[in-house]
C-alpha cells in the first residue's frame, strides 16, 4: 500500500477525515475543525492589525460574473456548474423513469443562475468594482469560503470541496508587491511556529491544454506566483499550502477596478490552504492534538 491510501486510510481510521464515498468529498471531525479554527486565529494575529475589511461569500457565486472572469478559458476542467430540474410534470414523470431503470436522470438538467466558487476572491472584484473608485492608498479585504474544484484523486490533499482563507490587496504595483512579500514572510515564520518545515518556490496554475503551457511559462517567468511547500504524502512532491498571487493589472482591467483619477489598480493576493494546512499538522505531529509538542499547542491554542 502507498503512503498516500495509509494517510487517507489513518484520517478515516481515525475519524479525523469521514468517506462519502466520493473521492475529495469528506465529512471533517469535530477535532479537525478545532485545529482549522486555531489556525484561522493564527492567521488574525498575524494579519488582524492591517485592517482588512472581512467580507464572506457563499460557496457559490454569480454565474454571468464567473464567464467574466475568464475561468473557463483556463482551468474547464476544474469549474463546477450548479444545475436545476426546470421542467414540467411530464419531464418529471420521464426523470423518475430514467431514475427507475437506472438510465442518466440528469441529461435534461439545466443550468441555473449559481457556479461553485473556484477560489474565495472570484466574488470579490465585481463586488469592489461596483462601489467605485479604489482609494489611493489602496484596499485590503479579508475573505473565507468552501471552493470547489473537479479533480478526483486519493490525496487527501487534494479535495474537491475545501476551504481557503484569502486577504486580497488593491492599490499601485509596489504597495500589492510589498504587500505579497511581507506575507510570504509571514507565512514562513507562522508556519515555524507551529512546526512545519517549509519552502517557498515559483509556481504556476493548472492552465488548460496547449495555450495553457504558454500561460504558465509566462505566470513562472515574471515569478507572479509563488507557493508555500509541505511534505504531506510525499517528501518529494510537496504541497501548495499558501500561495502569494501577483494579478499586475489583470484584475483591475478586466473589472473596472481603478482610481479616482482612471488610472488601472494593480492586485494580489495570499491564499492558505486550511484543510491542507491542518492535514500537515496531523501528518508532522500526529494524529491526536493532545500529542502535540508543547510549542506548537501554545502556538495554536495559547
Amino acid at each position: 500500500m502507498d503512503m498516500q491510501t495509509s494517510f487517507l486510510d489513518r484520517l478515516f481510521d481515525s475519524g479525523l477525515l469521514i468517506d462519502t464515498g466520493v473521492d475529495g468529498l469528506y465529512g471533517r471531525s469535530g477535532q479537525f475543525e478545532d485545529v482549522i479554527s486555531a489556525f484561522e486565529r493564527l492567521i488574525d494575529t498575524f494579519g488582524g492589525a492591517d485592517g482588512a475589511e472581512a467580507i464572506r461569500f457563499p460557496p457559490g457565486m454569480n454565474r454571468a460574473f464567473f464567464e467574466t472572469s475568464g475561468y473557463m478559458k483556463s482551468f474547464p476542467q476544474l469549474a463546477g456548474t450548479v444545475h436545476s430540474f426546470c421542467g414540467n410534470e411530464l419531464d418529471h414523470m420521464s426523470l423518475l423513469k430514467c431514475m427507475e431503470v437506472g438510465d442518466d436522470w440528469t441529461k435534461d438538467q439545466q443550468a441555473t443562475d449559481i457556479v461553485l466558487t473556484p477560489a474565495a476572491c472570484y466574488p470579490l472584484y465585481p463586488t469592489v468594482a461596483k462601489r467605485g473608485a479604489i482609494p489611493e492608498n489602496g484596499a485590503l479585504y479579508d475573505l473565507q469560503s468552501y471552493c470547489f474544484r473537479h479533480e478526483p484523486s486519493k490525496d487527501p490533499a487534494r479535495q474537491q470541496l475545501f476551504r481557503m482563507r484569502e486577504y486580497v490587496c488593491m492599490g499601485s504595483e509596489k504597495h500589492v508587491t510589498d504587500f505579497r512579500q511581507s506575507w510570504m514572510d509571514r507565512g514562513v515564520e507562522m508556519m515555524k511556529a507551529v512546526g512545519l518545515d517549509v519552502t517557498i518556490d515559483v509556481a504556476n496554475d493548472p492552465f488548460f491544454g496547449r495555450a495553457g503551457k504558454m500561460l504558465a511559462n509566462n505566470q513562472r517567468d515574471q515569478n507572479l506566483k509563488f507557493e508555500l511547500l509541505i511534505p504531506i504524502t510525499s517528501v518529494a512532491n510537496p504541497t501548495a499550502c499558501m500561495s502569494f498571487n501577483y494579478h499586475q493589472d489583470a484584475f483591475g482591467t478586466k473589472w473596472g477596478l481603478n482610481f479616482a483619477d482612471g488610472r488601472v489598480v494593480h492586485t494580489a493576493c495570499v491564499g492558505f490552504g486550511l484543510e491542507r494546512i491542518a492535514l500537515a499538522l496531523f501528518h508532522t505531529h500526529g494524529l491526536d492534538t493532545k500529542e502535540w509538542p508543547e510549542s506548537v499547542r501554545k502556538a495554536l491554542w495559547g
